[in-house]
């Protein structure tokens, strides 16, 4: 009877190493996901991923170029009365960031994880708008680009 108890006992620590060493290779073999970006207009929110990730290196020209005129670039509606709020996930904070319109640095560069613009401002020819519907981008880096985060803001007719 305690040789089954054993035996019982063997393969149960058997079967717990084997799961736990399955977990191990599914976690190992999962990406590390990009941080988040968000941009927040009255109650309506949309957040993003980005491929110009270098997670702390430079990302190359051309593919910054690439993600200021991605297609699957995620959109909100703006009203220029509004109030646009920008959100970045504290590794993005800490390396700096400035908020990009059409390419070209809107604000200086931040550590704070939060940061507000009228609405008025991504609709508005001083500042470089064309139409009714602007690219806006999150740049993470002060002296070189580590990552870039795109949204499309189309005006609120």
């Amino acid at each position: 009877m305690t040789t089954l108890r054993s035996e019982a006992r063997r393969r149960r620590a058997v079967a717990t190493l084997g799961a736990v060493s399955a977990g191990l290779l599914v976690l190992a073999a999962c990406d590390k996901p990009t941080p988040l970006a968000t941009i927040t207009v009255g109650s309506d929110s949309v957040s993003s991923e980005t491929d110009c990730y270098g997670d702390g290196k430079t990302v190359a020209t051309a593919e910054l170029s690439k993600c200021l005129q991605g297609k699957d670039m995620k959109s909100i509606t703006v009203d220029p009365d509004e109030t646009v709020r920008f959100g970045v996930d504290p590794e993005i904070a800490d390396e700096g960031w400035t908020i990009l319109m059409n390419g070209q640095p809107l604000t200086e560069s931040s550590k704070k994880t939060y940061r507000t613009v009228p609405g008025s401002v991504f609709f508005n020819a001083q500042y470089g708008a064309q139409g009714n519907t602007t690219v806006v981008s999150v740049r993470e880096g002060e002296n070189k680009v580590t990552g870039l985060w795109s949204f499309k803001l189309k005006k609120d007719a």
